[in-house]
């Protein structure tokens, strides 16, 4: 048996912070020290009990596992991308199962990999709220009288992740399937691009329309129009765009504007609510006039709208025009029922700039996920018991995080740039699981969105209340009323 924490060769890493002692040791604030196990105790044919791709990625843990042949680390990619390791594992042995192996394993959630004894066998990926008792289930004894799984006789040892929230674990999850099974991992985590609202600026009479497809260049960003999102489910997001499309006279049919005055039009033009470019009813300018109020719209969360309604309202009372000044306020009225069917995560996609909060496996830690244009950015842990007694305050560590290190995060994304396709499934994947996590009820963690700028204070009181949960206390019963009455 043996437990060993991996230093992974990777180009990143998922960062845990321990503050420098001095402010000359601040450079090295970003970097993970190497993990080397000093009384570690393994058999000389350690590494031949372990599969090749076990074996491969621990070659550099400092002890017990000696390296393979070329031939097989040529066979075996290692992580070209980042993620959170698997950084706990433990050998297996059938017949010394239940003394040396089940006992010690902890009974908490965790994204855990359990490697096959033969040479050219996958690995077996699973996450789980209790570690021990599904590795009971998976590797304990088998009931011939049962259908269930159990890998006990292929297994050769595990490398698992403890995990303290659910977005860690999905994540977690999610990375290490895409690196492994690279053909099937969006059946293994169920992952599917969440619905979108698209204004296409490449067409000359744009239009708005819910989709699930994200157009990005070969930076990564999105293109061929505006994308706002992500929503729970199509469903609330043609609710939200029916509402707010009441608001203008943009175009809803998905014809070819032609510009026929002999075109009969449709229902919406008979109502005023369409400029009806299809037989043109407006000019090219007036229809673009009304798109980009609907950008604005969508990009301010109404406001653009608001201001200008309440300014047509002040000017109507001041003219004494109080029957324009009530219908203005029902619009106004209006616009408040359709922003009730926005949720706070749908904003422009190339502008959803976030941080999550979580309580991590380890005590007194705290997860932070950066959201940058949509995207989950790396992770790095942030252990408030370390950081009592050092000159770094926590507010200087986030800064660092969320700005000081941006233009070093973006250069090495551009050295690695993904193909497009990649890069666009990519985006679609990462919107999936922060919508997963974000409408998942109840929701664990709290998340704070960059508006001008980053709210530390909120951030840090976040913390403070993850790291201290209230709990709450059973009613008291009051006791019954004694004594005579008189």
């Amino acid at each position: 048996m043996f437990r060993v924490r991996p230093t992974l060769p990777r180009p990143t890493h998922s960062t845990s912070y321990a503050l420098p002692t001095s402010q000359s040791d601040s450079s090295s604030l970003f970097n993970i020290p190497t993990f080397k196990p000093s009384n570690l105790q393994t058999t000389p044919d350690a590494a031949s009990s372990i599969s090749p791709v076990f074996a491969t990625l621990t070659k550099n843990t400092g002890g017990g596992v000696s390296p393979l042949p070329t031939r097989t680390l040529v066979s075996v990619p290692l992580y070209p991308v980042t993620v959170l390791e698997l950084d706990c594992g433990l050998a297996f042995d059938p017949a010394r199962a239940e003394e040396d192996f089940f006992s010690v394993l902890p009974p908490k959630p965790a994204v855990c990999l359990i490697e096959s004894r033969a040479e050219n066998a996958e690995p077996f990926l699973i996450r789980t709220q209790d570690l021990r008792r599904r590795l009971q289930r998976l590797l304990g004894p088998a009931d011939p009288n049962s259908k269930r799984l159990n890998l006990r006789e292929l297994a050769s040892g595990i490398r698992y992740r403890l995990t303290g929230s659910a977005l860690e674990q999905i994540f977690t999850y999610y990375q290490h399937a895409k690196h492994l099974f690279p053909q099937r991992y969006r059946k293994l985590t169920r992952l599917r691009p969440p619905a979108v609202l698209k204004i296409s600026l490449r067409n000359a009479y744009p239009r708005c329309y819910v989709t699930r497809r994200i157009a990005v260049d070969e930076t990564g960003a999105p293109i061929a129009g505006a994308y706002y999102g992500p929503f729970p489910s199509r469903k609330s997001a043609l609710a939200f765009s029916e509402q707010a499309l009441d608001l203008f006279k943009v175009r809803r049919c998905q014809i070819k504007i032609r510009r026929d005055p002999t075109f009969p039009g449709c229902i919406y033009s008979e109502m005023k609510m369409c400029l009806a470019p299809c037989f043109a009813g407006c000019t090219k300018e007036e229809y673009d006039a009304e798109v980009q109020r609907l950008v604005q719209f969508l990009d301010t969360n109404g406001n653009s709208l608001r201001a200008a309604i309440e300014d047509d309202r002040e000017r109507a009372s001041a003219d004494l025009d109080f029957e324009r000044a009530a219908q203005l306020h029902k619009r106004l009225e209006k616009l408040d029922d359709a922003l009730r069917f926005r949720p706070e995560l749908a904003r422009r996609i190339a502008n959803l700039d976030a941080v999550i909060l979580q309580r991590a496996a380890e005590e007194q830690s705290i997860g932070v996920f950066g959201i940058h244009g949509g995207r989950l950015a790396e992770p790095f842990f942030l252990r408030f018991g370390e950081i009592a007694s050092q000159p770094r305050s926590a507010e200087h560590i986030f800064k660092d995080y969320l700005e000081g290190n941006s233009a070093n995060a973006q250069d090495a994304e551009n050295s690695q740039r993904p193909p497009v396709s990649s890069a666009r499934e990519e985006l679609g994947e990462h919107l999936g699981l922060v919508s997963r996590w974000f409408y998942s009820n109840p929701r664990d963690g709290e998340i704070f969105f960059r508006e001008k700028d980053w709210p530390y204070r909120k951030i840090l009181r976040a913390c403070s209340r993850l790291l201290n949960p209230k709990t709450e206390e059973p009613p008291t019963k009051k006791p019954a009323a004694t004594g005579n009455s008189s």
